[in-house]
């Protein structure tokens, strides 16, 4: 079972379920979770290999969609879902697979495609810090060589104490075709669907629509001004305005 950290109390509204990116965990949602909790019930978990749940050699969306589906089952029933990135592929397949656990969707700058890139350099950066003799974060950082303006974040992962990484960065690495890909799947989900992406961000393409459309059809498209991918960090209270006005709807 995920772990799930929970902001506010049951309502007569849905509750939200939020489902990070890659090498993030909840607490990246946390400020955005708390405020959306003033009308509702918001779960943010740690996805599979990230934060405090579990570790497991299978990472690719249906084994992270069937995660998503136990916490859902587990509170009680459907659900709104908001998923950035990695969490956003997973919720799609989630959404595909067992429409009747979700009734609104968020897509957090992600399209159901797969990526030519690979996240790689970033699980590189972090199995070169010496975890036996690693002081400080500052150490940390030095030791990691990765870019200045993705190390803090991806240093928010280190257990020092512990002296680990809280992410499986094995399985990580392993099943990163999976990750940066998607997987076929057959069936469409005709509930609302929110694509929200970073006007700055180039993951959610115009000939993306055709794909998007045909497995959701009432898709909606919406740009945050002034964001790149990591669309809820470079503008927190628009993305939260964006969000609440579609569920609110």
């Amino acid at each position: 079972m995920l772990n799930v950290v929970r902001h506010g109390t049951p309502t007569d509204r849905p509750a939200l379920l939020i489902a990070h990116g890659l090498f993030g965990s909840a607490r990246n949602w946390g400020v955005i979770a708390r405020r959306l909790s003033d009308s509702r019930e918001v779960l943010a978990v740690d996805m599979r290999n990230h934060g405090e749940s579990f570790h497991d050699p299978v990472h690719d969306y249906p084994a992270m969609a069937t995660d998503l589906a136990q916490v859902i089952e587990r509170h009680g029933g459907p659900v709104d879902v908001l998923g950035h990135s990695m969490g956003g592929k997973a919720a799609m397949v989630l959404a595909l697979t067992r429409p009747g656990l979700v009734r609104k969707l968020v897509v957090l700058d992600i399209a159901p495609v797969g990526y030519g890139h690979t996240q790689m350099p970033s699980i590189d950066a972090m199995r070169r810090v010496d975890l036996a003799t690693v002081g400080s974060r500052g150490e940390a950082e030095a030791q990691m060589q990765a870019d200045p303006a993705l190390a803090p974040f991806l240093l928010q992962s280190l257990d020092l104490r512990g002296r680990r990484w809280k992410l499986n960065l094995d399985a990580l690495a392993a099943n990163m075709a999976a990750t940066v890909g998607f997987p076929e799947v057959a069936g469409r989900f005709e509930g609302p669907v929110l694509f929200l992406s970073g006007e700055e961000s180039s993951y959610v393409l115009p000939e993306h629509r055709a794909r998007i459309k045909d497995l959701f059809p009432q898709a909606r498209f919406a740009r945050v001004k002034g964001a790149a991918h990591w669309v809820h960090a470079d503008r927190p209270r628009e993305t939260e305005a964006a969000v609440r006005a579609f569920l609110d709807a």
